[in-house]
């Protein structure tokens, strides 16, 4: 994928500089698969790029100085690297004792090929742990109802971003219903305003609003059925209404024009929002930091909303559902052997979300997968935005991973194929469904 799903992908989107600044990866790290740790201790393979590496690192300088029989040494690679040498590595039966990933199709994989381990038994002997975490992480970290991988970092939904000038313009109020979405499309069409900014060409920036409308729809079971692989899974009728609402949006001009042209490596799509050309943006919590750097004092001065993604009549998903990156993901590698298992487990448990990784997070403007945070949240600068990603991050009943990261590679690929034509309406919604229903078990 670009730079911008590189991003997405390892929420390296936010760096110390400002809160939510994009982060550029630095060129650290080594080639080759990582040897075990002299002692006794666990090999792990990590993301370089800032604040990530240098929060990870005190990480474990810390666990190391209180674990002088368990300790960890850490690799740090690029994004793109990274992904190349550990599925070498696990291939090669040489991947190190805790396997940094995403969860989702990736970690099925693994898991069905037995080369993580299995850490549902862990998590039952050690409940106060899983219950630090929100709930709704453990999703993308659950294959076949056995959990293998240990939730960590922070979270990223995708939320829908709106200008308030322009709302108060047009004396209207954000969208709680799709009718709503419909209605705002003719509000600002007639004031010349394009109701939503979208860097089309991009792709992965369309599949949010089809992961919303989805689940808004049909519930989290129909693409739940969709990552087990089960018979026409596609072709579940809320699979074709999702592509009939977004076609009718498309035609309704929902979109700024040229939208198949804009990319999100530019950041073009959130020039348009702080900039008034376009009224709203459905895009990721990381883009919050983006326009407060880039906007002009519009994230600043107040003029940046944020809402829910809409309700649809009749529909199935609960309201409080999100869809984006639920947290980063570390496993262990079946081949480890027993100790090297126990060292990495004792890590997870003692060394990963401590009071101090927390904060650090915090104060790189990100909101830590943990719940009780209220009290440092409220202390940032930008609180408003961070209680409000932590509120739909907590109180999610279901949060769905982006399907780009919980399908396969194969079917990854096809669907933003698919989802591109979808936009611009060379195929129909049963066309689409067929297409992508051709791809389960791939």
């Amino acid at each position: 994928m670009k730079q911008p799903q590189t991003s997405r992908r390892s929420f390296l989107a936010l760096a110390a500089l400002t809160p939510f600044a994009v982060a550029a990866t630095s060129a650290c790290g080594t080639s080759g698969p990582a040897a075990s740790s002299g002692g006794g201790g666990a090999s792990m393979w990590y993301l370089s790029g800032e604040p990530n590496q240098t929060t990870m690192q005190k990480a474990v300088d810390a666990f190391n100085s209180a674990n002088s029989a368990d300790k960890i040494s850490v690799t740090y690679f690029q994004n793109d690297a990274y992904k190349t040498k550990i599925k070498t590595a696990i291939g090669a039966n040489q991947a190190p004792t805790i396997i940094y990933g995403w969860g989702g199709g990736g970690l099925k994989t693994y898991a069905e090929a037995n080369q993580v381990e299995d850490l549902t038994g862990w998590f039952e002997q050690n409940p106060d742990l899983k219950k630090k975490f929100f709930p709704s992480v453990f999703g993308a970290a659950t294959v076949n109802g056995k959990i293998y991988a240990l939730p960590n970092q922070y979270v990223a939904p995708i939320v829908l971003f709106y200008n308030k000038e322009l709302f108060q313009k047009a004396g209207v109020q954000p969208p709680k219903t799709w009718d709503d979405i419909m209605s705002l499309v003719k509000t600002f069409n007639d004031m010349g305003v394009a109701p939503f900014s979208l860097g089309g060409q991009s792709r992965w920036t369309s599949m949010m609003w089809l992961e919303y409308l989805l689940d808004r729809i049909g519930g989290p079971e129909v693409f739940k059925a969709i990552f087990e692989g089960k018979p026409n899974a596609w072709m579940d009728p809320a699979v074709i209404e999702t592509g009939t609402k977004i076609q009718e949006l498309v035609s309704a001009e929902g979109f700024i024009k040229g939208f198949s042209s804009i990319t999100a490596d530019s950041q073009a799509d959130q020039a348009l929002l702080f900039s008034g050309k376009a009224a709203m943006m459905l895009h990721g919590s990381w883009t919050y930091g983006a326009m407060k750097k880039a906007g002009q004092n519009f994230v600043q001065s107040g003029k940046l909303g944020f809402v829910p993604f809409p309700t649809v009549a009749g529909g199935k998903g609960d309201p409080k559902n999100g869809v984006g990156n639920p947290a980063a993901y570390m496993s262990i590698s079946s081949k480890a052997s027993d100790k090297e298992k126990e060292s990495a487990k004792k890590f997870f448990k003692d060394g990963i979300l401590t009071d101090t990784v927390i904060d650090a997070y915090i104060n790189s403007g990100s909101v830590p997968i943990v719940n009780g945070i209220e009290d440092k949240l409220d202390k940032s600068e930008d609180k408003e935005f961070l209680n409000f990603v932590y509120g739909m991050a907590k109180n999610a009943p279901n949060f769905q991973q982006s399907w780009d990261q919980a399908l396969s590679p194969t079917a990854a690929e096809a669907l933003l194929n698919n989802i591109d034509q979808l936009f611009l309406k060379s195929i129909t919604p049963q066309q689409f469904a067929e297409n992508m229903n051709g791809t389960l078990g791939k």
